[in-house]
C-alpha cells in the first residue's frame, strides 16, 4: 500500500451544477480525486484551506470573480499550481490572454473528454518535471556553495570572500590562479552558483586540451562553409554558456594569436562565429585560470601584456594545501563523508597517526592528491580506523624529493650496508614522530619491540 501512486487532487471551477457535476464524474472515472467550487471567490476559499491541491480546472465566464480574475490571484500566492482555463465557443482571445498570465492551457467549450483528461495529465506531468528540475538545481546548488569548501586557513578564506563579492557581478572577468589541484574549478563553481547560476550553464573549457587550429571555432563556433569539412554551423562556447558561466582553464597556454581575439571579446563584449561577420552579443560571465605564473608569461613572451591587465582586474590566488595544513583534517573529514553517501554504508574514521602522517606531507597534488589518497585508503582499511599502514604516499613526485617528506639518506658507498641503512631509516622515523618510538614504529609496519632491539 505504501508504495501506491498519490491520486491527483483536480479543483473544478464552475458556476453551472450539471457541467460542474459531469466535469466531476469524468474526472473520477480518470482517476483523479475532485474538489469543486461554484465560482472564483469560492474556489480561494478552498485553496486557503486545501494544501494538496495539484490542479485548478476553471470556467471563463462565472459570477462575482470570472476565471482570468481567479488565475491573477492564483498565481500571486500559488504559482507552481497548473491552472487550465475553460472558454465558451469564439472567446479565443480572453484564452489568448489567459496563456499570457500564466494559465497552463485552455480548452473550448464544447470539448472532447478525452482531450480533457490527456490535457491535464500533460500539464501535470509538465509541472512535476518542472519541481524536480528545480530540486536538482538546489541540490547542485548546494553541492557547489562556498559553504561546501572546508577551510579555516586565513589565505584561503580571504579568497572565499572575494569570490563571494564578485559572484554578484556578472560582468567582471574573474582570474583564478594557483597550482593543479588547488580546486580553480570548485571556486568557478562556486561563484557560478553563488550568482544567477541555478537557472544557467556552467561551461569549462581547458584550453591546453585543444589544438591551436580548433581553439577558435571550439570558443566561437563557425558558420555552414567557413572551411573544409564545416557541412553545417556549430555553436560555439561562447553562445552555448548563454547567460551561465564560462571557465576558461589553464589560458596560459591559450596560443597567441588567439589571445589578440580573446581579448577584444572581452573588451567589445562581441564575438563572430568563424567564416561570418555578424556581430554575437556574449551573454555569460566569463572567469579564467591558470597554475602558471602569468606574469613571467608575459616576461617571456608567451603571454600578451594587454590581456593579462585585461584579466587581471579582479584576481583571486588560491594557497597551495601545503601553505594551509591546518585545513587538512577538515578536507579528510569531508572527503570521507562524501564517500559514506556514494557508498551508502560506514567507512573508518581517520586515526590520530595516520592523520598526522597526512598534515606532515607536502602535498604536491594540493587537494586532488589528498582526496585520491582518502578514497584508496578508505576501500583499503579493514578495522574500523584506517591507519598508517592503509596511506600510500610517494616520496619522489617529477623526479625531486617531496621537501615534506624528509626521508633521504646520505650515506657513503663505505658506509652502505644492510645496519646502517636500517639505522639511518629508524633514526628519520623518529624525527618525523617527534621521537615517540610506538609512532615510529606504526610508521615503519614493525613491531615495537623490533624497533627497541635495532
Amino acid at each position: 500500500m505504501g508504495n501506491e501512486m498519490k491520486q491527483p487532487v483536480v479543483l473544478v471551477v464552475e458556476d453551472s451544477e450539471v457541467s460542474r457535476r459531469s466535469l466531476e464524474h469524468k474526472l473520477v472515472r480518470s482517476g483523479f480525486l475532485c474538489l469543486t467550487a461554484n465560482d472564483g471567490v469560492e474556489a480561494l476559499e478552498i485553496l486557503g484551506g486545501e494544501n494538496n491541491i495539484d490542479l485548478i480546472l476553471s470556467d471563463q465566464q462565472m459570477p462575482r470573480m470570472d476565471g482570468l480574475t481567479l488565475l491573477q490571484e492564483v498565481k500571486k500566492n500559488y504559482s507552481h499550481l497548473p491552472f487550465i482555463l475553460l472558454t465558451g465557443h469564439g472567446n479565443v482571445t480572453d484564452a489568448v490572454y489567459s496563456l499570457k498570465e500564466g494559465a497552463d492551457d485552455y480548452l473550448e467549450k464544447p470539448f472532447d473528454p478525452e482531450n480533457l483528461i490527456a490535457t491535464i495529465r500533460r500539464s501535470l506531468s509538465i509541472r512535476q518535471m518542472q519541481a524536480e528540475n528545480i530540486k536538482l538545481k538546489e541540490h547542485l546548488s548546494t553541492q557547489h556553495s562556498f559553504q561546501n569548501i572546508r577551510t579555516s586557513a586565513p589565505a584561503m578564506i580571504n579568497a572565499l570572500g572575494l569570490a563571494s563579492k564578485v559572484a554578484k557581478i556578472p560582468h567582471v572577468t574573474v582570474a583564478i590562479s594557483g597550482e593543479s589541484g588547488t580546486g580553480k574549478e570548485v571556486l568557478a563553481r562556486a561563484i557560478h552558483f553563488a550568482g544567477d547560476g541555478l537557472e544557467n550553464r556552467f561551461v569549462a573549457v581547458n584550453c591546453a586540451a585543444i589544438p591551436a587550429t580548433l581553439i577558435e571555432s571550439e570558443l566561437f563556433g563557425h558558420a555552414r562553409g567557413a572551411f573544409t569539412g564545416a557541412d553545417r554551423e556549430r555553436e560555439g562556447k561562447f553562445s552555448y554558456a548563454g547567460g551561465g558561466t564560462l571557465l576558461l582553464d589553464e589560458i596560459g597556454d591559450m596560443p597567441l594569436d588567439m589571445q589578440t581575439k580573446l581579448l577584444r571579446v572581452l573588451e567589445e563584449r562581441t564575438f563572430e562565429m568563424v567564416g561570418s561577420n555578424r556581430p554575437c552579443k556574449v551573454e555569460c560571465r566569463v572567469i579564467v585560470a591558470t597554475h602558471n605564473d602569468l606574469a613571467a608569461l608575459v616576461r617571456e613572451g608567451k603571454f600578451r601584456e594587454d590581456l593579462f591587465h585585461r584579466i587581471s582586474a579582479f584576481p583571486i590566488v588560491l594557497p597551495p594545501l601545503r601553505e594551509r595544513r591546518e585545513d587538512v583534517p577538515l578536507l579528510v573529514n569531508y572527503f570521507l563523508e562524501q564517500l559514506r553517501e556514494q557508498l551508502g554504508k560506514k567507512v573508518p574514521e581517520m586515526s590520530e597517526m595516520a592523520m598526522d602522517r597526512l598534515q606532515e606531507y607536502n602535498w604536491p597534488g594540493n587537494i586532488r592528491e589528498l582526496k585520491n589518497c582518502i578514497e584508496r585508503a578508505a576501500i583499503l582499511a579493514e578495522g574500523s580506523e584506517i591507519g598508517t599502514g592503509d596511506i600510500f604516499l610517494p616520496t619522489v613526485v617529477a623526479g625531486q624529493q617531496d621537501p615534506g617528506s624528509d626521508i633521504a639518506i646520505s650515506l657513503s658507498p663505505e658506509e652502505f650496508t644492510l645496519d646502517n641503512v636500517i639505522s639511518a631509516t629508524l633514526r628519520l622515523a623518529l624525527k618525523r614522530c617527534g621521537n615517540n618510538k610506538t609512532r615510529a614504529a606504526e610508521m615503519l609496519q614493525i613491531d615495537r619491540k623490533m624497533f627497541y632491539r635495532r
